[in-house]
């Protein structure tokens, strides 16, 4: 079990991380194809890992995600509609190219993959046939690849995915899509929403 010292130490290192990115952001514009962006985003990595691929708990990875569904998670932040404690007084240094940029850069970075072997089949089976239940894919993709505003899920770190589903089951998770996620959320049992994100990081 996680103190709650370290927990709090941990969101304080991510913090002065981001701000320092937050600097870097706001000093001028960049096409995403240029280094420049490429080292701005690089400030990202102690939290959102080494190419957008999280190694840190409840932290998403971005590498992959749909380009436009990123660009409104920060919208979000921005806004204060979605809320963190560490990405919302980022968000609010951050202006609309900045924006466009990092979503274009992190979209074109290899998604992530199971960093193991599925260590229960059965709880992905479960998984499999609670996602056909909701119809997850109708709006995921069928390889749950994510599309437009929507987000990617295949090879997201599980734990976060069981963090989005509790926040949107508790309407703690506002933004692009909420009802619809609302909606799908606010049945599952505990047993569901752990097949469900077990499924999911390990395709």
């Amino acid at each position: 079990m996680k103190t709650e010292y370290g927990f709090v130490a941990k969101m304080r290192f991510c913090s002065l991380v981001l701000v320092a990115a937050t600097l870097a952001l706001v000093t001028g514009p960049a096409n995403a194809a240029d280094e420049s962006i490429k080292e701005k985003a690089a400030l990202c990595t102690p939290c959102h890992g080494e190419a957008g691929i999280s190694e840190t708990d409840d932290t998403p990875s971005l590498a992959g995600q749909p380009d436009l569904y990123l660009q409104w998670q920060l919208v979000f932040f921005r806004s204060g509609s979605r809320k963190n404690e560490v990405m919302q007084p980022i968000a609010d240094q951050i202006n609309n190219e900045d924006i466009r940029n990092l979503g274009a850069y992190f979209a074109s970075l290899t998604p992530p993959k199971p960093s193991a072997p599925d260590d229960n089949p059965d709880l992905s089976r479960k998984g499999a046939e609670a996602a056909a239940g909701r119809r997850c894919a109708s709006c995921h993709g069928d390889t749950f690849a994510g599309t437009k505003g929507v987000a990617r899920l295949a090879g997201q770190r599980e734990e976060y995915l069981v963090k989005a589903l509790h926040d949107y089951k508790s309407s703690l998770r506002v933004g692009g899509g909420v009802a619809a996620m609302a909606e799908v959320a606010y049945p599952l049992g505990e047993e569901e929403i752990t097949a469900l994100a077990h499924y999911l990081a390990h395709l």
